[in-house]
């Protein structure tokens, strides 16, 4: 027995089932958290906990800041600076390095780009190493939010944003 299956165990219990909310947050950090159970684990309860302190009318702002640089972003739509850096901080947990067709380090390179072009690098870049680049609706308009899951996910992401009421979409449909 494992610290999951204590997870597993109360959700035998749960009259709600697979269908809950609690159980497909729990399956969407397992999503965007390919590999690392740890990691997806110790953000659950991070969720658990604000649920309980603030309460579950917004479900998806407490995972957004649960998950926020660690296995999701937000970052304003005019950062392209900031989008680079999260994407680079998000792939960095697989050895991966996004190659932006330029040096984000220099202002030059963020005076020629916008997001929609970053998301397209990124995408096709994590898609050839196996990995799928979401967007998906956050609460600001004028922002980029996104996860990272394994390619061989993307029908079960589907499924669970879809459950879980968000708007999402793969990187390369960006604009």
């Amino acid at each position: 027995m494992n610290e999951y299956d204590d997870y597993d165990d109360e959700r035998d219990d749960d009259d709600d089932g697979d269908d809950s909310v609690e159980s497909q947050v729990w399956q969407l950090l397992l999503l965007i958290n390919p590999g690392d159970e740890d990691g997806a684990l110790q953000q659950f309860t991070e969720y658990r906990d604000l649920v309980e302190e603030e309460g579950d009318d917004d479900p998806m702002r407490i995972v957004a800041q649960v998950t926020d640089w660690r296995s999701g972003f937000e970052v304003d739509a005019d950062d392209t600076r900031g989008l680079v850096d999260a994407i680079n901080e998000l792939v960095a947990r697989w050895n991966l390095q996004i190659d932006w067709d330029g040096d984000p380090d220099d202002d030059e390179f963020h005076e020629d780009v916008d997001g929609p072009e970053l998301f397209n690098r990124a995408f096709d870049q994590l898609n050839a190493h196996g990995y799928t680049l979401w967007s998906r609706e956050a609460d600001a308009d004028d922002v980029y939010a996104g996860w990272i899951t394994r390619s061989t996910d993307d029908e079960p992401m589907r499924i669970v944003a879809t459950t879980l009421g968000i708007n999402l979409r793969l990187g390369n449909q960006v604009s």
